[in-house]
């Protein structure tokens, strides 16, 4: 995995809560949706219920990983802070964060640096390069950090 992929992992997982909360939504107007059926006919009700108890387990469980998802995600942040944080140049700093703190679009961080995309693209692979020797300092400075991937 390079130092991209890495950090471009919170953008991937940030765009599947997203994704998730959507549905979430979808499955809670399925549950607060009465549909009333007029008929002469008497009818079960259990079929409706059991319906619902299916809907709420859902939202249940969607819920719950969701949750699991956020505290991920919270947690890649922070370990990206450390990393950005530890760069000397504040210029690569404000690119990291941006793309990687704040999931901005290059369009959008283009748009509030003011540089043109092509030299942000080009500061962004310098950002990344000195991201990496920062990682590789921390791993070969201490005995207890953990690298995020395979140096």
């Amino acid at each position: 995995m390079t130092t991209k992929d890495y950090f471009e992992q919170a953008l991937t997982l940030n765009k599947r809560i997203n994704s998730k909360l959507d549905h979430l939504g979808t499955l809670r107007e399925m549950a607060t949706k009465a549909s009333t059926t007029f008929s002469d006919m008497p009818h079960s009700g259990s079929r409706n219920v059991h319906r619902m108890e299916d809907i709420i387990s859902k939202i249940v469980d969607l819920e719950h990983e969701i949750n699991g998802d956020i505290d991920r995600f919270v947690d890649m942040k922070c370990e990206y802070m450390r990393i950005i944080g530890e760069i000397n140049n504040p210029v690569f700093q404000l690119v990291m964060e941006q793309r990687y703190l704040c999931c901005r679009t290059w369009e959008q961080i283009s748009i509030e640096l003011g540089y043109e995309l092509r030299w942000l693209h080009r500061l962004h692979g310098r950002a990344l390069q000195e991201a990496e020797k920062v990682m590789e300092a921390k791993l070969a400075t201490s005995s207890h950090y953990k690298p995020p991937y395979p140096v």
